[in-house]
């Protein structure tokens, strides 16, 4: 099994250890273009004199340490970045399955393009501000984008006038917006993940029995009801889909117009 994986932080690495540690998983491709900086440290498995180090460097290290039989290929830089658009095609048509531990919009739907385009399956993890639960996503072939999963995620949210909330924050906008996560409720999240792209291993059906498995780790009152309890959502492929709907078929200018105004509210809500 060859894993190809954008992200080594907090939560990257969880998943990354943990995958890494199941002898099926022979060869490893990490996309990381970050410093580990101090303020890693407190959630990270990196000591404090890996300070300054590149984070792709020093999991490859930490996976070798482990599992030497392992071939790894690290590429430090931007999943982005446009000079690498060819050669992150090629690594991906070379992968199995592929692992997303980043926080930002632009390269998840970035990550899911390389992923469709090569038709390979690939999970997504996420973590809710201040930790008070998670998101762990799995894509297969065929089946629901990662816009078809933002779009529907977002219409079932109940929002208020408030500013718009970002899709993974069920119930509009919360106070605990601008508050970390704890390194526990990192890892619960990330240990899903990780269960989840372990269930691709063995060749689900496509979809499997959810798209979408949202995890409460706190009562958050107005948004979640109940702690450690999962919401599972099946979530099929959107025909009307401004990012995977064929190329052929040429959206309205009022459809593109409405792209980009969705566009626009995710990242505004980051």
């Amino acid at each position: 099994m060859h894993i190809f994986q954008v992200g080594a932080g907090s939560g990257g690495m969880v998943v990354l250890d943990l995958l890494c540690r199941d002898d099926r998983v022979k060869a490893l491709t990490l996309v990381e273009p970050d410093d580990y900086k101090p303020h890693n440290v407190v959630r990270h498995y990196f000591p404090p004199s890996a300070v300054g180090g590149n984070k792709a460097t020093l999991a490859a290290r930490w996976v070798a340490e482990r599992r030497p039989d392992i071939r790894i290929r690290t590429l430090i830089v931007d999943l982005l970045d446009p000079n690498f658009r060819s050669r992150f095609a090629e690594c991906v048509a070379e992968c199995d399955i592929g692992v997303c531990a980043v926080d930002n919009e632009p390269a998840k739907f970035r990550f899911d393009s390389l992923m469709r385009t090569a038709g390979k399956p690939w999970t997504l993890g996420e973590v809710l501000s201040g930790g008070i639960g998670g998101w762990v996503h799995r894509f297969t072939p065929g089946g629901a984008c990662y816009g078809c999963v933002a779009s529907h995620l977002r219409r079932e949210i109940p929002t208020d006038n408030s500013p718009p909330p970002d899709y993974s924050a069920p119930g509009g906008p919360v106070h605990e917006t601008t508050i970390p996560a704890s390194k526990a409720s990192i890892n619960a999240i990330a240990s899903l993940h990780a269960c989840a792209t372990l269930d691709l291993f063995e060749g689900l059906p496509t979809g499997g029995d959810f798209t979408s498995l949202l995890m409460t780790l706190r009562r958050v009152p107005g948004v979640f009801d109940e702690a450690y309890r999962p919401h599972r959502f099946r979530i099929a492929r959107n025909p009307d889909c401004l990012i995977c709907r064929p190329v052929a078929e040429t959206p309205p200018k009022e459809d593109l117009d409405v792209a980009l105004d969705q566009a626009l509210a995710r990242l505004g809500g980051e």
